[in-house]
């Protein structure tokens, strides 16, 4: 599986692109059928904290699973959107 790593208004830092590479590597565990994923990390303006979004976008046969998720870190919004991913795709290996 291919991971693209897309950010906006920043540049992520090596341990980032690491924790990337290795929360989204294990998903092709759970459906093997993954074609490729884009990774999308961006600030949001608001005066929250939890202004940091990623978003996960899988392509796998019939449909892309879009996942994306807001917190106070990038690693903890990859570790909330690898969780609901890994969901995701458990429920569509069941289906096909």
């Amino acid at each position: 599986m291919k991971i693209t790593l897309k950010s906006v208004g920043l540049t992520p830092h090596a341990p980032l692109e690491e924790h990337v590479e290795k929360k989204l590597s294990k998903l092709e565990t759970f459906y093997d059928k993954i074609i490729d994923c884009t990774v999308f990390l961006k600030v949001d303006n608001a005066s929250d904290k939890n202004n940091k979004t990623a978003e996960i976008i899988l392509s796998v046969p019939g449909d892309d699973i879009v996942v994306k998720k807001t917190s106070a870190s990038f690693e903890e919004s990859l570790d909330l959107c690898a969780e609901a991913a890994k969901k995701l795709l458990i429920k569509k290996k069941e289906l096909s």
